[in-house]
């Protein structure tokens, strides 16, 4: 079953019937990402779905699709990065369950009411996609070329202890 993505839902009550989310939100809707994005241009496409697993263990799995627009820092110009994203996050109710969580799956806490933003749960999975330098892949290295000419003029700095050795010869 798909429906849309509620703004908060019961994280527990999810899992114990096993919804599933799917649809697009607008990148224009996250509002801290957007400061990491050169335009709020396009969309997320997102699966949520709750569930248990195998130990019992509460999830939301997260599939993400997006082309980010990004200002690329090697030739400043705007290019779209692909973002496919699958991740499992555990539902925890306090810190001590993080330790039953596999290896491989970020912890959520939950309170006992259950409220989560889905939304935020999203925003925060593509914000940590984001490359620390984003770059297009498809520019090309930029090498910087210095004329043989040029050639650094090194400044004669003073000697701090200069005005030292002076009053020590004047007192000899």
């Amino acid at each position: 079953m798909s429906a849309t993505l509620p703004l908060v839902l019961d994280a527990w009550r999810m899992v114990a019937t096993g919804r599933r989310f799917e649809g697009l939100l607008p990148l224009a809707g996250f509002k801290r990402l957007g400061s990491s994005l050169i335009d709020a241009e396009g969309d997320c496409h997102y699966v949520v779905e709750f569930g248990r697993d195998d130990l019992g263990q509460r999830y939301v799995d997260l599939h993400l699709q997006a082309q980010l627009p990004l200002l690329c820092q090697r030739t400043l110009e705007r290019f779209f990065y692909p973002v496919d994203i699958r991740q499992r996050l555990g539902l925890i109710r306090d810190e001590a369950e993080e330790a039953a969580l596999l290896p491989d799956v970020e912890a959520v806490l939950v309170d006992d009411n259950g409220s989560l933003h889905p939304a935020d749960l999203i925003e925060d999975e593509l914000i940590l996609a984001l490359p620390v330098v984003p770059i297009n892949p498809d520019s090309e290295a930029i090498e910087a070329e210095w004329p043989a000419d040029m050639v650094e003029i090194e400044e004669e700095t003073p000697n701090p202890f200069a005005a030292l050795s002076a009053l020590k010869d004047l007192k000899r």
